[in-house]
């Protein structure tokens, strides 16, 4: 779908609705120019879908990016709020567009709206995802559109509803407003990647080609994050999602840069449970968003 009627069927979509399949973690009050935003963490499986799949509720988790919200949960500590959704990304993905969708998944035909020619559906990784990371099928049968659409509406449209006002505001209060997109990535890369079978480093800064974020903010991110100790690659293998692209307009004010955390440093990725690697992790985000949020406002400003 291209960008202007992605926006439009966003704009459609967004009026009057409401969920608490996405939560925010505010600050007493918001003192820096940054929201923080984790659309993958979501743990919360609706008994249907878990019935309706082929595969177990562990294999199902391990397309998270489990307890990424837990490591950069200081964020309002800091005077930024944090933007949570709860529903998993292997049922919606709100880094996608809204109807990234493949046709094939259904039972009938679908809309002439859905994006069915975008690479992450041939990926099988569409807003509703088809396989998961591994490369296995998600669903035992067919889907019904509409079931999707409603699953959509509830979903995806009230987190972006959500995000967007947070950067608005933020935009408007001072004048510039730094996203950060909150990932994690497997330690290795899987079938569906760029990479598979390679060891990944600890981080990655997608800019988009610097395109969605300054590239003295990028700059100031990495170097931060060496200085932490840890390795860091930009744009490969991810530049960034729907996310950074839809909401990454530096010459408006609005930056956004997606921060891939490798999993190995925090997690067992085959139990999809946290390691004593999480604490320490956690720490070091809060003192990346410290130093974030030393950042002048005059920085991120439209130009």
């Amino acid at each position: 779908m291209p960008d202007d009627a992605t926006a439009d069927v966003l704009s459609d979509s967004l009026d009057g609705h409401a969920s608490v399949s996405s939560s925010v973690l505010a600050p007493v009050e918001q003192t820096k120019p940054l929201v923080f935003a984790s659309p993958h963490s979501g743990r919360d499986y609706p008994g249907e879908f878990v019935a309706a799949s082929r595969l177990d509720p562990l294999a199902l988790r391990r397309s998270e990016d489990a307890f990424i919200d837990q490591v950069f949960d200081s964020a309002p500590s800091h005077g930024a709020p944090l933007l949570r959704a709860h529903f998993p990304r292997v049922y919606v993905d709100p880094n996608r567009e809204p109807y990234e969708l493949d046709p094939a998944m259904f039972d009938g035909t679908v809309p002439d709206f859905v994006n069915a020619a975008s690479p992450r559906v041939a990926a099988g990784l569409g807003t509703v995802a088809r396989v998961v990371t591994n490369g296995e099928e998600v669903y035992a049968g067919k889907l019904v559109f509409e079931e999707v659409r409603q699953r959509i509406q509830t979903h995806y449209f009230p987190y972006h509803e959500a995000l967007k006002a947070l950067v608005d505001s933020t935009r408007d209060r001072f004048g510039g407003c730094l996203l950060i997109d909150c990932h994690s990535m497997p330690s290795v890369g899987g079938p569906m990647d760029s990479d598979p079978g390679l060891k990944r480093v600890d981080m990655v800064l997608g800019d988009r080609f610097s395109t969605s974020c300054a590239p003295s903010v990028t700059d100031f991110v990495e170097r931060t994050l060496e200085k932490m100790g840890y390795t860091v690659r930009r744009n490969l293998p991810y530049a960034g999602g729907f996310t950074t692209a839809h909401y990454g307009r530096p010459r408006e004010g609005l930056h956004a840069l997606q921060i891939e955390l490798n999993r190995g440093l925090y997690m067992d990725e085959d139990a999809v449970a946290p390691t004593a690697g999480l604490g320490r992790l956690a720490r070091h985000m809060s003192e990346l968003i410290d130093a974030l949020s030393k950042i002048q406002p005059r920085t991120l400003r439209a130009r």
